[in-house]
């Protein structure tokens, strides 16, 4: 939808009205139109629409309402940035910007069509009550509303294929709320359900995050792709649903498409003993390994194709999804139980994800049930204990475990926040908590 077409419905609405009430004005008729389309006032849809047309490349819409989300999207766009992600890199390249907090900030205000970071900050808050399209169908996508999500694209078709901060999409952000009846609309209205944002990601990267195993077919009917990767070479879907262990939906993409990438880690994470044994001392084994985190709230890392760390980072994606009869193969090869490869041991991440044959197993295998290592961001996850984890986990038969195997329940984890005990109830398991104070 153009001004053109815009200011031609709001001559023909006067004189229309002109017939009945002679003294109409054109700003009446002009508001009519605007607030037919979702906005407050035309001046208001005429700002938005001239933005689109000024910027008919790259614009990217403006959806949360919340000055300082944009400064959090920033740093994230940054961090992206120096991990090497491809977009992240172009997008400061194209505004000619540095890798810096300031430059961001510049790139994320050009990139919305704006001059400049307080120009972008006044146009947010504003949202809210400026009728934008992307951001009403952002608010019915967040409140789980599909009839008004329907209004919007009726209006706004365009908007099914629009980018937001960061080259965010509407399918993605559907996607990440897990609402089957929201994405379906979107892939309706032609939303391209392989489009990338900034840092890579997709909504099947969102699918594989959040364990949305019933959004997956409905993706994959749409023609997603599974091959693309976000944060890093090798970051794909499936590898993004190993890093935290979600093994169902691990399992549904690699029934659907195989294991992507074909690396020792993806192999092991997704249990395939086969696919394990043949790359074992293999160049492939340590390969499209440059992805090693989902977001920036981890730190920043560098992988390196050492045999070593190979071995040990996949004894790691092994243990987290589970996947018990691959851990002494890999062990054989001479993965360590106690690396911290990178934020998280094998047995911690196990422990984290509720996987008690796996920590049986590591235990079995010579792993240490008071192995500190670290885990999460650098600010509350250093030298914690695998009851740590399992305690903030929720699980009580891994709790159970480690108890068994002589876990002390009075170590304090290395920023001095609490006890394993303390853990569990800060993330609402107090009757586990009670466990562990009681063993």
């Amino acid at each position: 939808m153009n001004l053109e077409d815009l200011r031609k419905r709001a001559k023909d609405r006067l004189r229309e009205t002109r017939r009945t009430d002679p003294g109409t004005r054109l700003s009446q008729a002009q508001r009519e139109i605007a607030r037919e389309q979702g906005f407050s006032s035309w001046p208001r849809m005429k700002a938005y629409v001239d933005r689109l047309a000024a910027n008919p490349e790259v614009l990217e819409l403006a959806y949360h309402d919340e000055p300082d989300y944009y400064a959090e999207r920033a740093e994230g766009l940054l961090a992206s940035a120096l991990d090497a992600t491809p977009r992240a890199v172009a997008a400061f390249d194209r505004a000619r910007m540095p890798l810096s907090v300031d430059g961001a900030r510049a790139v994320v205000a050009r990139a919305h069509g704006f001059p400049s970071w307080p120009a972008l900050r006044r146009h947010v808050r504003g949202l809210r009550t400026s009728g934008e399209p992307f951001h009403r169908a952002w608010v019915a996508i967040e409140s789980h509303d599909p009839d008004g999500l329907r209004s919007v694209l009726e209006r706004w078709p365009d908007v099914a294929r629009a980018e937001g901060t960061n080259g965010n999409d509407l399918v993605a952000m559907a996607t990440s709320t897990c609402d089957e009846r929201t994405v379906g609309l979107l892939l309706e209205a032609g939303a391209d359900p392989s489009h990338q944002n900034a840092h890579g990601w997709t909504a099947m990267h969102q699918v594989g995050s959040s364990n949305a195993v019933h959004l997956l077919q409905l993706l994959l009917d749409a023609g997603a792709r599974t091959d693309l990767s976000g944060r890093g070479d090798g970051g794909t879907p499936l590898v993004a649903a190993l890093f935290w262990g979600h093994r169902e939906i691990a399992d549904a993409v690699v029934a659907a498409r195989g294991v992507e990438p074909v690396n020792l880690r993806a192999a092991a994470g997704a249990g395939d003993l086969a696919l394990v044994e043949h790359l074992l001392g293999t160049p492939a084994a340590g390969e499209h390994r440059g992805f090693y985190r989902p977001h920036s709230g981890f730190p920043a890392w560098r992988p390196t194709n050492d045999p070593q760390e190979v071995l040990d980072e996949a004894l790691a994606y092994a243990a987290r999804s589970g996947r018990d009869h691959v851990l002494e193969p890999l062990v054989d090869a001479g993965a360590r139980v106690d690396a911290d490869v990178y934020r998280g041991t094998p047995l911690i991440w196990a422990a984290s994800c509720g996987r008690a044959g796996a920590v049986r197993r590591l235990l079995d295998l010579g792993a240490d049930p008071m192995g500190l290592g670290s885990y999460g961001g650098e600010r509350h996850g250093r030298d914690v204990t695998p009851l740590h984890l399992a305690g903030a986990g929720g699980d009580e038969e891994t709790v159970r475990v480690l108890l068994d195997a002589g876990a002390r329940t009075d170590v304090l984890d290395g920023h001095g926040y609490g006890t394993p005990a303390s853990w569990a109830r800060h993330d609402g398991h107090a009757q586990l908590a009670e466990l562990i104070e009681s063993a």
